[in-house]
């Protein structure tokens, strides 16, 4: 059986709606640095900011991920 992981498509939906990291940033209360962390799948956000990013998106909660075959 293969292994599957999961990637958030953040930097996706921000590029979709011309949105930037600054603006995402500023109205979670978060830096910078931690948007750009989480649209590089470097770090994960919590559940609570995964809704709120929803709600800043305009988008499902499900939209903000995908499965990917890992290697």
């Amino acid at each position: 059986m293969e292994k599957k992981e999961y990637r958030n498509r953040i930097r996706v939906i921000l590029a979709e709606r011309m949105i930037t990291n600054t603006y995402l940033a500023e109205r979670l209360g978060v830096s910078k640095m931690t948007i750009s962390r989480w649209c590089t799948n470097t770090t994960q956000p919590s559940a609570p900011q995964l809704i709120e990013i929803s709600q800043v998106l305009q988008c499902d909660l499900k939209d903000l991920y995908e499965i990917v075959e890992a290697e």
